[in-house]
């Protein structure tokens, strides 16, 4: 099964790559670059031109978004689709200032990507002093600064999905870490209350990156889902 995999914020394919042996069986993947554009429409278009003719759309934090435009531009070609770690709101007041202050340090040549001090709201307290927390910081910095605030500047002009979520008719997951802080679970469980038929998944022992923080259980929802 054609698969299109949407990272987050200052994300890459390493994002994917501790679960691509789980469901290596049952999809041909592929990573959509988000790096290029500065709004949600264009992320979508480029995506969908590199895609193929009908696929599975999995996105996570931003990639959520993104999958929500595409079901905008192009529903026809989405076979299901599968939420991780992401919300269907546009932010709030308080994250749009936070936002714009991340962007205007960037500007001002004091992009640090994520750093050590952000880690805690990414990823699990276990996993803050080892290898993945080694693999989020290397990702930020390859994905750079430039990219950053093409991103930021997108996500902020994201609109309100919620009103098409009960508009859609796709097996869908919705999935998300059970110590997420970034996007909490009561965001996950809105989505998952408003689309129809929709599966909800709550991972254990884990923040805003399942796919590398539990690679197997976020695997198995994964297989489960394509399997279905």
């Amino acid at each position: 099964m054609p698969l299109l995999l949407l990272p987050g914020l200052l994300c890459d394919d390493a994002l994917w790559a501790p679960i691509r042996p789980a469901i290596a069986h049952l999809a041909a993947p592929m990573v959509a670059d988000l790096t290029q554009d500065a709004s949600i429409p264009a992320m979508a278009m480029r995506a969908l031109a590199q895609a193929p003719p009908r696929f599975a759309l999995v996105g996570l934090s931003m990639g959520g978004y993104v999958a929500f435009e595409i079901l905008r531009q192009a529903p026809e070609r989405v076979t299901r689709l599968a939420l991780f770690d992401t919300s269907a709101r546009p932010d709030t007041p308080e994250q749009s200032r936070r936002r714009r202050g991340l962007i205007g340090l960037a500007r001002t040549g004091q992009f640090r990507g994520v750093t050590p001090r952000l880690l805690p709201q990414l990823i699990h307290p276990r996993h803050a002093d080892g290898p993945i927390a080694a693999e989020v910081l290397a990702m930020a910095g390859r994905v750079g600064r430039d990219a950053f605030l093409r991103q930021q500047e997108a996500i902020l002009a994201r609109p309100d999905s919620r009103p098409m979520l009960p508009g859609l008719s796709l097996p869908t997951l919705v999935a998300v870490g059970a110590q997420d802080i970034l996007t909490p679970p009561e965001l996950a469980e809105e989505m998952a209350a408003l689309i129809p038929g929709a599966q909800l998944r709550m991972l254990p022992d884990c923040g805003h990156l399942p796919p590398m923080e539990s690679p197997a259980a976020a695997g198995e929802v994964l297989r489960e889902w394509l399997a279905a």
